[in-house]
């Protein structure tokens, strides 16, 4: 019998690390709205950090089970798709042997779980794709290609098996279907469910600083040093309007990973070449309610990502009242308003800085971005109309329909 639109749902989400992302972000957000909308939800993952994770983790809105933390998330600093496949499929097999049947399950970014889930006939798997991993990976030796190639297969074939499929911009969505062409002749065609910020962390801003801001985790492919560069080309072009300028680096830092610490070290020592380390400040592995009170204080937000996939920093910051300078390129082309929420800028620290200058010279144009930034948020990228949506996604699943 076809399930109701007001049928309430057991639905399990399985995710690799619950630490502080983008992607964590979304699949917290995913379980508190399916959670209000009246649906029983249960995190799954290989990782919780309690003293390094969204505050609604630890709340008790949702239960949050971790199993197989005991497995190397890497051996030697290598072979980390393969541990993280391993821990994934544990925590599957943990979920599949060990829990009453889920109605629904919720998985992203892992998708060889999905086969050992739809082992039971009754469950219905939705996949979250961020990005294809395959693209995210390198293959630039011979060693590394053939490493690469059955999980690049695995991931495909395995992403296919899944009841549905979402991505988080149309960005994501054509980059899918040039990625998996089998799966594109195959008819499987994703449907985007954009992230989405709650409106209600975010109060009036106190714009108390001539601070530019760059929220990003530290690693390499966020380009942060693109931050640091343009801000010291604009103290050295526009120094007397600047004199009061300061920039913030802040974002989520793990000690355990060995890029998050070299690359931390990298960006400061940059802006010591560039002459404007006294003038940066680094802020690592920040809380929500830090995080919110730099972005109320905040000038402006730059966002430094190329080909960004979404990118949810953004909507913070446009939720806060604040502008964004990013790169014109990917997911912030679809968040973005060029010249009305912010500025869409080619990746140099000279395109950069121009728009920097722009919002220094004139404060009350930040101001008046601002006001436009929040309601285009509220519009479009608020939680409520993401909940609504992934619960039409979610429902439509449990009946047995392909969206």
């Amino acid at each position: 019998m076809a399930k109701k639109e007001s049928s309430k749902l057991k639905i399990a989400i399985i995710h690799p690390d619950l630490g502080i992302g983008g992607a964590e972000r979304l699949i917290v957000d995913a379980a508190m709205e399916l959670a209000s909308i009246g649906h029983s939800v249960h995190i799954f993952t290989s990782h919780h950090d309690k003293n390094r994770c969204f505050e609604e983790t630890v709340s008790g809105v949702f239960p949050v089970t971790v199993y197989g933390d005991f497995l190397p998330r890497h051996i030697f600093y290598r072979l980390h798709a393969v541990c993280a496949y391993l821990r994934c499929l544990f925590v599957a097999l943990c979920v599949l042997l060990m829990w009453p049947s889920f109605d629904v399950i919720l998985a992203d970014q892992v998708s060889i779980v999905i086969p050992v889930l739809k082992l039971k006939k009754s469950i219905k798997v939705v996949f979250y794709c961020h990005f294809p991993d395959l693209l995210l990976a390198k293959h630039t030796t011979l060693l590394r290609k053939i490493y690469r190639m059955p999980i690049d297969f695995i991931e495909e074939r395995t992403t296919g098996m899944a009841d549905l499929v979402l991505v988080n911009s149309k960005f994501t969505a054509s980059t899918f279907a040039r990625t998996f062409k089998h799966l594109e002749a195959g008819g499987v065609q994703p449907s985007v469910l954009y992230p989405a910020v709650n409106l209600d962390q975010f109060g009036q801003p106190h714009a108390s600083k001539m601070n530019f801001l760059s929220i990003n985790r530290f690693e390499r492919k966020k380009n942060i040093g693109l931050a640091i560069s343009a801000f010291a080309r604009l103290l050295a072009l526009d120094g007397n309007n600047a004199n009061d300028v300061t920039l913030t680096i802040a974002g989520g830092y793990d000690k355990r990973l060995r890029e998050n610490v070299e690359y931390l070290e990298e960006l400061k020592f940059l802006a010591q070449r560039e002459g404007v380390a006294d003038r940066v400040d680094f802020v690592t592995s920040c809380s929500t309610s830090e995080r919110n009170t730099l972005l109320s204080q905040c000038h402006c937000v730059l966002y430094t990502p190329q080909d960004e996939h979404f990118g949810i920093v953004p909507l913070e910051a446009m939720a806060a009242y604040k502008p964004v300078i990013a790169c014109n390129s990917g997911g912030p082309t679809e968040t973005i308003k060029h010249q009305v929420t912010g500025f869409l800028c080619e990746p140099t620290p000279e395109e950069f800085s121009l728009a920097m200058s722009k919002l220094i010279q004139d404060p009350k144009l930040a101001e008046s971005m601002g006001v436009e930034a929040r309601q285009h948020v509220v519009e479009s990228f608020s939680t409520k109309v993401f909940g609504q949506q992934l619960n039409r996604y979610v429902l439509g699943v449990a009946r047995g329909k392909r969206d």
